[in-house]
């Protein structure tokens, strides 16, 4: 009996040993993963950062254009070897981007704090749809972006940067003047005129005040010098062919003060903007001459030693003011809605012939028809102001130009996959009885040899009517096709002989309104 139950103790003690080795042998428990959890705090794709109380979007869009008879983004053939119609321009542009977003918010008890980055990866035609050597000189100091569009190449742009806290913004965002839709009340095309378009960002300080029942109030600091300029001319300078001259924009001196009043609820949005914009001249002696293309020199106004000696005229102030309506839930169908602004600008015409990028002058050829008219040619000069020094015969101060312009659409959807913008716009620069004779006296010269019915007159208008259709045949892929027609009517009348920038010959010319069209198509797959 004592021998059976040593054996079994032996034993039980031996299997406790043989268990306590196994358990030690086992690795140790790992922690819990912790995975990435939803924050539907700010709507669909946010997420919390691992390890934070910080919420995270990412998203963006991927979009290829190309565009018939005009420049990439959808811009109509209004200048430059487009607007000649010359060998060098391209009949076809291409643009491939890829945009990506990133959006953090966090909530504090100031309310949410967020960050927001926008950056596009471009590859486009090769210098915006110009092989001219003129315009793609690789030993050019400070080259077009789009000169980076070589193989392999491209480059990144930076739309929308910056930080917003308890009603402050601080960064590169859509102005504080600006309307929701910016520029695209119903257009693809980054260059439909007529108001103020901030759709890439500017560099500013904002702060936005919300009154409740939809009702809001915004003011803002925008830097002007990237965005809200367009030229000065000294008329001391030559005047070329097509009316334009070097730019004599003085350095900034002040931020334009830029606000809103905005109703914002059910039935659309009205919304009132206002904006002052400082404009100053550099000198009134200048360099006379630019530089060739490509070469060695001072470009046209650049300052001389004889510029600081020879004063400036005093700083002015300009301003603009816009209105904007979006009507929703038209009559025409479920979804639809209407999109419009006007606006009146004096010294500050960018918020007026407004694009994607830097407002331009326009200067396009036709057929002519005039009896020993090689061609037609219409031009239109886009300033916030001009001024000729005393020494030179005029008054030394500045004269402000003055603009306006309405735009609009009708966006209609025909059914979940179909839908139609149609769109248009009217603007107008204006140039005040004293500008426009030192203009013309510039202008104006016995080697222009100008016809007996010879009119000189820079004001000018411009038109644009145009419509997208898209297709959406599932959720965020959209392939879209838009046809534009744009209309320069400008006020010269009679010939002149002019000396057109090369490969246009010096000759007899008509003034004469112009028109043009392009064909844009897009694919584009937001995520």
């Amino acid at each position: 009996m004592l021998r059976a139950r040593t054996l079994i103790l032996g034993t039980a003690a031996g299997l406790m040993a043989i268990s306590g080795a196994q358990a030690a042998d086992l690795p140790v428990k790992a922690k819990a993963v912790e995975y990435v959890k939803v924050c539907s705090l700010y709507g669909a794709g946010f997420w919390y950062v691992p390890g934070t109380d910080t919420c995270m979007k990412i998203g963006g869009y991927l979009r290829v254009d190309t565009t018939f008879n005009g420049g990439p983004q959808g811009q109509p053939a209004w200048n430059g070897d487009l607007g000649q119609g010359n060998r060098y321009r391209d009949d076809f542009a291409t643009r491939a981007r890829m945009a990506l977003t990133f959006d953090t918010r966090t909530s504090t008890e100031y309310g949410t704090v967020r960050t927001f980055m926008q950056a596009d990866f471009q590859f486009s035609t090769l210098g915006g749809s110009t092989n001219n050597p003129n315009s793609v000189n690789g030993s050019l100091p400070v080259a077009g972006a789009q000169l980076l569009d070589t193989p392999g190449g491209g480059y990144v742009a930076v739309e929308y940067i910056f930080i917003q806290f308890a009603g402050f913004t601080f960064g590169k965002s859509a102005s504080a003047y600006a309307t929701p839709w910016q520029g695209f009340p119903g257009n693809n095309s980054s260059f439909l005129m007529g108001g103020q378009n901030t759709d890439t960002g500017v560099n500013n300080i904002q702060y936005t005040a919300q009154f409740g029942n939809g009702v809001s109030a915004s003011i803002g600091l925008d830097d002007p010098v990237v965005w809200d300029r367009t030229a000065v001319y000294n008329l001391a300078l030559p005047l070329n062919a097509t009316l334009n001259s070097g730019n004599a924009y003085a350095g900034v001196r002040s931020p334009d003060v830029v606000g809103n009043v905005r109703v914002d609820q059910a039935w659309g949005l009205f919304q009132v903007s206002a904006a002052a914009h400082e404009v100053s001249a550099s000198y009134n002696t200048l360099n006379t001459a630019g530089a060739p293309a490509g070469g060695v020199g001072l470009p046209g106004a650049a300052p001389t030693a004889a510029s600081e000696l020879s004063g400036h005229p005093d700083d002015s102030w300009g301003f603009a003011t816009m209105v904007g309506v979006n009507i929703k839930n038209v009559p025409t169908g479920p979804g639809d809605d209407i999109k419009f602004d006007a606006s009146y600008a004096k010294g500050a015409t960018k918020y007026v012939i407004a694009t994607s990028s830097a407002s331009p002058s326009f200067a396009m050829f036709g057929g002519g028809g005039a009896f020993g008219a090689y061609q037609s040619i219409g031009f239109g000069a886009t300033t916030d102001g001009v001024y000729l020094p005393v020494a030179a015969g005029g008054d030394g101060s500045l004269h402000l130009t003055e603009s306006f312009g309405f735009r609009g659409a009708l966006n209609h959807n025909w059914d979940p996959y179909w839908s139609t913008s149609f769109y248009g716009s009217y603007s107008a620069v204006r140039y005040d009885g004293t500008a426009k004779a030192f203009i013309c006296a510039n202008f104006t010269t016995p080697a222009k040899a100008v016809s007996a019915n010879y009119v000189c007159n820079p004001d000018f208008n411009v038109s644009q009517l145009g419509a997208v259709t898209r297709w959406t045949p599932v959720k965020n892929l959209t392939f879209s096709a838009e046809f534009q027609w744009f209309h320069l009517d400008q006020k010269f009348q009679g010939t002149a002989v002019l000396g057109a920038s090369a490969p246009k010959p010096a000759a007899t010319y008509e003034f004469k309104d112009q028109d043009t069209f392009f064909l844009q198509l897009r694919a584009q797959r937001n995520f």
